[in-house]
């Protein structure tokens, strides 16, 4: 049955949620910190695509991936533990305060033309932070939102906080189009997302420490050495289960890793054909608009995707959508891709976050209501390690095979090959009836979208 049909809670309103002064607070907190996350992350683009004194590469593309996402491969499945045990309200509070004062360092850093690799692990410090901040916001909203109206809660907020992470993306981007070149624009993005992160934390200082949780008498006495531990043997117990025992949530994920990774290919050749095809290599402004012209048309088609999955699965069912969106990916990759022309390669970018997106909520859905829920938690677990590890290693293999232009036939090519292997092979495992997953009405995850 449905996860969210099987729900007990009634779903309530939008308006009666705003009328709880704690979860405005809470709200108001998310906001400001993921408003900064989107100009953080802008300031990074500008520091590596952006920068006049260095030329861009698909390295260097990949090594800002890293910095991005590999906080949350590798720290992401031990928030929890830590959040069980630290106050959730002081999590936020000083967490911010941490990224104030790491982004000004990290300012200063830029000023003072350092190596690459000290701005990146200054950068790395500040994502590593932000994967206890995310964490501790959707930890805490039950404890500032009724059980009747937390359903429309844990729909709303991280909805919105991705909307405020894209505006201070485009504010950023918007920003950087009037500053000059150069370290100056880096470290005035820098302390921009500075100054927002310090906003986020008098957001949460308004807020009694005790607020958020967690109760101090229900805390588990075990040592967190100890609570770690039990992490790392959870998430091998949830990769065991998928393996045994649930081979239609084993063969999602297994699809969804795959168009991850293509989609990070893809990722990377936009960027690269933003920067050093589309415009001059020396034309930042130009080269600028066309990237924020091609992330807008992936938003879009994530935007979409939300809109149109609900309807398309209850015509082709979830894993039928899934196929189906695999294989328009394998055609319009090529399609499209191999012209390597601006209308062409946006367009591209709409279809592709749509269909992206699409097998993304797909997979969420077939691993809701296939997996038992006494392993759900570790099972997702596990998926969030796979999908952004997936981009990471796009990003590896395109610094590898990629040139500065972005011209690579072979990375179209190839990931065209990966979705047209994914429909086939997924499409394959449907015909065994032990691996069809129950039928569910497919629900848009409100964890970040891809890209």
């Amino acid at each position: 049955m449905s996860i969210i049909r099987g729900a007990s809670a009634p779903q309530g309103s939008a308006a009666a949620l705003f009328r709880l002064p704690d979860f405005r607070r809470l709200l108001r907190t998310r906001l400001l910190s993921q408003l900064s996350d989107g100009v953080f992350q802008v300031s990074l683009a500008s520091y590596v695509v952006f920068s006049p004194e260095r030329q861009p590469t698909p390295g260097a593309i990949a090594s800002a991936f890293a910095v991005m996402l590999l906080p949350f491969c590798l720290f992401g499945p031990f928030a929890g533990p830590l959040l069980d045990r630290w106050r959730r309200r002081q999590i936020l509070l000083y967490g911010n305060l941490v990224r104030l004062l790491l982004c000004l360092g990290t300012a200063v850093l830029v000023l003072m033309r350092v190596p690459t690799p000290v701005f990146f692990a200054a950068a790395l410090l500040v994502t590593g932070v932000n994967r206890f901040i995310l964490a501790g916001l959707s930890a805490a909203l039950p404890q500032v939102v009724p059980a009747g109206l937390l359903v429309t809660g844990n729909a709303l907020a991280p909805t919105l906080g991705t909307v405020a992470s894209t505006v201070g993306g485009g504010s950023g981007f918007v920003v950087r189009l009037f500053l000059p070149g150069g370290p100056v624009a880096n470290s005035a993005l820098l302390v921009l997302a500075a100054l927002g992160y310090g906003c986020a934390a008098l957001a949460a200082a308004a807020m009694a420490p005790g607020l958020l949780g967690p109760d101090r008498g229900k805390q588990s006495p075990e040592p967190i050495r100890t609570v770690l531990a039990q992490t790392v043997r959870g998430l091998v117990t949830g990769l065991r289960h998928l393996v045994r025992a649930c081979r239609a949530a084993t063969y999602a994920l297994a699809a969804v890793t795959v168009c991850r990774f293509c989609y990070g290919l893809l990722l990377v050749l936009l960027l690269m054909l933003c920067r050093n095809t589309f415009a001059a290599p020396d034309d930042q402004a130009a080269g600028i608009r066309w990237l924020g012209l091609a992330l807008a048309a992936s938003g879009a088609g994530i935007f979409a995707a939300a809109v149109l999955t609900p309807w398309a699965t209850r015509r082709t069912g979830v894993p039928g959508w899934l196929v189906l969106c695999s294989a328009l990916a394998a055609v319009l990759t090529p399609a499209l891709g191999l012209t390597f022309a601006p209308v062409p390669i946006i367009t591209a970018a709409f279809l592709l976050g749509l269909v992206s997106q699409s097998i993304k909520i797909s997979a969420d859905t077939v691993v809701q209501t296939s997996v038992e829920d006494a392993y759900r938690g570790r099972v997702f677990a596990v998926y969030d390690v796979l999908f952004n590890s997936a981009l990471v290693a796009a990003a590896t293999v395109a610094a590898l095979l990629m040139p500065d232009s972005g011209r690579s036939p072979v990375v179209v090519v190839g990931s065209a090959v990966l979705y047209a292997a994914t429909a086939v092979g997924y499409g394959l495992t449907l015909r065994h009836p032990s691996s069809s997953p129950p039928l569910a009405d497919p629900v848009p995850p409100v964890g970040p979208p891809p890209g």
